[in-house]
């Protein structure tokens, strides 16, 4: 019986610290041009990109570098695997003041596609206080249409944009 116990008490724990998947972002069609509506509450705190390319890894002497390349290809067992994790990594740390269902869009432009827009979302429902929100660009999307050559980050509530945040590509 207390084996039996100590089973089920540690199957309960490590359940409790399994964490649930992100749900992936939505690629749109064709993205709406919306109103804009700056608002205080909702900012962007901090952007993170890594562009991972076909690149040597003896040519980089940053530690920083190499290990966030180790990171994203952990688990690619091949060259295929590895190829197909070439891109664009975005991560946006963001924050709301305010309780709003937040929808988090990026929109972006790759080099063999012009001006074309291209965009993916996520939602939000309820959000209220810090959030990090990951985009990643690879794999055939990446190896057909080339590199993002610029992005826009927006947060978006009731069809507004409240928040913005733009590389300087951008136009």
């Amino acid at each position: 019986m207390r084996t039996f116990l100590g089973i089920a008490l540690l199957s309960l724990a490590l359940a409790s610290c399994a964490s649930v998947p992100p749900v992936p972002a939505t690629k749109l069609e064709k993205a709406d041009v919306l109103p804009l509506a700056l608002n205080d509450n909702f900012q962007f705190r901090k952007v993170k990109l890594f562009y991972h390319q076909n690149i040597p890894a003896a040519t980089t002497t940053s530690e920083t570098i190499l290990f966030e390349r180790q990171r994203i290809t952990w688990g690619s067992v091949n060259g295929y695997d590895t190829q197909k994790l070439f891109g664009s990594y975005f991560t946006f740390f963001w924050r709301t003041s305010e309780a709003a269902d937040v929808t988090f869009r990026l929109e972006y432009r790759q080099s063999a596609l012009g001006n074309q827009v291209l965009a993916q979302e996520r939602y939000y429902p309820g959000a209220r206080g810090s959030f990090q929100s990951d985009f990643t660009v690879i794999g055939d999307e990446y190896l057909e249409f080339g590199a993002v050559t610029s992005w826009r980050a927006l947060l978006i509530v009731d069809g507004r944009i409240v928040a913005l945040k733009q590389s300087f590509m951008w136009k």
